[in-house]
């Protein structure tokens, strides 16, 4: 059995929280979704604010992230969650 991930979503502002800061390259590690120009992925700052680390020690450890860098991952992150269908094939 073979599982796909479809992504529909109907939430034009959504998308635009993040679609000009997150990319996916295949060659940028393993093509997982990451910080435009950078090796930052969202797992990344996803795992950092969970362990209790704050907007501000994330950006002073990370320079060249952004606020709105990690906004557009939680926004990333939550959109993908909320439009994810598996379709079983």
């Amino acid at each position: 059995m073979y599982f796909f991930c479809k992504f529909v979503s109907n939430d034009k502002n959504m998308n635009n929280n993040w679609q000009n800061s997150i990319s996916i390259d295949s060659n940028i590690r393993f093509g997982k979704p990451t910080i435009t120009g950078t090796r930052i992925c969202v797992s990344d700052i996803l795992s950092w604010l969970s362990q209790g680390m704050s907007m501000e020690e994330i950006l002073l450890d990370f320079p060249e992230l952004k606020k709105e860098d990690i906004l557009a991952a939680l926004a990333f992150a939550a959109n993908r969650e909320n439009i994810t269908k598996i379709i079983a094939a």
